[in-house]
């Protein structure tokens, strides 16, 4: 993604940090704490390793995400929240208090019982 060099409005710079379907995901599995790609594309189930890839990429250019590479063999690459990344977190957060209150409203209690989210 493109960085921008003018914003009308500072929404607009959140918002280009946590578009699209997987990122804020991204950000909720790094919430939990540092992990590798694999581990990364198991938890966050249909994305696949392209566009796990391309996300972590772009959020690594705003700033949010940092990638630690290790020595030796194998390759062992880790994924992390910035100090940004933990802010930008508390959004993500608030996002999922929401969703879940608007699923108990629409009925979906079972779901959530089974994601262990109530």
């Amino acid at each position: 993604m493109k960085l921008r060099n003018e914003y009308t409005c500072p929404l607009e710079l959140t918002h280009d940090i946590i578009r699209g379907k997987w990122k804020p995901i991204i950000l909720w599995q790094l919430g939990k704490g540092a992990s590798s790609l694999a581990y990364l594309q198991e938890d966050i189930k249909g994305i696949g390793q392209k566009m796990l890839l391309q996300h972590l990429s772009e959020l690594q250019d705003f700033g949010m995400v940092q990638k630690k590479q290790f020595s030796g063999y194998p390759l062992k690459v880790e994924y992390s929240l910035t100090e940004k990344g933990k802010r930008m977190l508390d959004v993500v957060v608030t996002m999922q208090k929401i969703g879940i209150e608007l699923m108990k409203e629409d009925g979906k209690e079972a779901f959530l019982k089974e994601k262990g989210l109530i």
